[in-house]
């Protein structure tokens, strides 16, 4: 089921969504200070290709430095994204159809939100 959903989700945007992420992580990781945030929007990316099969979860001992980098994310308004993928996921919602891409914005979102001290986990 999960390689079915992937291969819908590449073909409905997630590609787009991959290439957006991908991108902008490559666009931050030329920069020495956007090398950290450019790793995470990699991170993202890998997600944003196959979300299906995968799950986010959050590591025990991320230490304080990913605590600090966290926050930074969100001061420099990257939350946005967390948010266009909340907003996505109840418009999938919205359909019984839609339900499992809604779950997989949600993953993304929660990975969005907090990118640093977590992992996406098959």
């Amino acid at each position: 089921m999960s390689f079915i959903g992937n291969i819908l989700w590449i073909i409905l945007g997630g590609f787009l969504l991959f290439l957006m992420y991908f991108f902008g992580g490559l666009l931050l990781c030329c920069t020495v200070v956007g090398i950290p945030f450019g790793f995470q929007l990699i991170k993202i990316a890998v997600l944003a290709l196959c979300p299906f099969g995968r799950d986010v979860e959050m590591l025990r001992n991320s230490g304080c430095l990913s605590l600090v980098f966290n926050i930074l994310w969100v001061v420099f308004g990257w939350w946005e994204i967390a948010l266009v993928h909340l907003v996505l996921a109840f418009l999938c919602a919205v359909t019984i159809i839609g339900i499992p891409f809604a779950k997989a914005h949600f993953r993304l979102m929660k990975m969005s939100f907090m990118p640093f001290g977590t992992n996406a986990v098959a």
